[in-house]
């Protein structure tokens, strides 16, 4: 089986098992409807995943991983915060008559900061300083800019990565890692879905910076699973499972801003039935 099905199902059975429940509690989700929508929740979820033993997607369903590619690229690459420079409608809940989703998301990337060395966006940081400073403790992106919380139309969910440069003994490869912090995640809604996306991000940003990629570390604060998706959580971690797909880039993409979707690649990709119609809790 993959490890993210091990991960996952590990995960799903302490969160059911061990949990809190929030029922009858204040609550700001709702769902469609305007019922309250209670979670069973841990807190301070951790997880790692180590992407030069095998690509991080689940098997127990498929995970739409080059849809979860396009949106990354919207955040980070694109930087947009514009739900009409993206080819899916996960954000038309939170986008205005615009398509606006507000100062959120690839906004908060976009914006310049003054350096000693020129003024430059969070991203184009991360990159300088991966060539020219790898061993440094500060390579970090965080977009849960307080200033700017009221004009966003959703908190950030995946709100910061820190990046961390290592080396093995027998090599002079040098290996980035990363970890992702998540202050709240729906598990069956977005949980591979965003660790696919940030695994996809390390191996984009370590062929562009000529590194290997090591560990993605996985820290979720409030890691929960709604009241409506107890029941399809529970018949989808008895599923069985398979080995992990393969995944490849372009080698020939040295510019992180020359990606594509067209430039990824998912080989051997078997899985289990998609779940259709998932409610999610807006």
């Amino acid at each position: 089986m993959s490890y993210a099905d091990t991960l996952f199902i590990n995960m799903c059975k302490d969160i059911l098992e061990n949990g809190m429940s929030t029922e009858g509690e204040k609550v700001r989700p709702h769902w469609e409807d305007g019922t309250p929508a209670y979670t069973i929740k841990k807190f301070g979820v951790v997880n790692r995943y180590d992407l030069s033993k095998e690509f991080p997607a689940l098997t127990l369903r498929k995970t739409y991983i080059k849809s979860a590619i396009d949106e990354l690229l919207w955040i980070w690459q694109k930087k947009s915060n514009n739900i009409h420079d993206l080819n899916s409608h996960i954000w038309d809940s939170w986008a205005d008559e615009n398509g606006s989703i507000g100062k959120a998301y690839g906004y908060q990337l976009g914006v310049k900061h003054q350096y000693k060395e020129g003024m430059m966006d969070q991203v184009d940081r991360v990159i300088y300083d991966l060539k020219n400073n790898p061993y440094s403790r500060r390579i970090m992106t965080n977009i849960y800019t307080f200033a700017d919380l009221h004009e966003m139309n959703l908190y950030p969910c995946a709100y910061s990565m820190t990046f961390n440069v290592t080396k093995k003994k027998d090599s002079d490869k040098l290996v980035l890692n990363g970890i992702l912090n998540q202050r709240s995640q729906d598990i069956l809604a977005a949980n591979n879905w965003n660790v696919v996306q940030y695994a996809v991000l390390l191996h984009m940003l370590a062929q562009v910076c000529d590194m290997e990629v090591g560990e993605l570390v996985h820290v979720i604060a409030d890691a929960h699973i709604y009241d409506r998706h107890i029941p399809i959580i529970e018949e989808l971690i008895k599923r069985p499972t398979h080995p992990a797909p393969k995944f490849s880039m372009n080698p020939e993409i040295k510019d992180f801003y020359q990606f594509t979707k067209d430039d990824f690649k998912i080989e051997d990709y078997e899985a289990g039935e998609q779940i259709k119609n998932i409610p999610i809790a807006i």
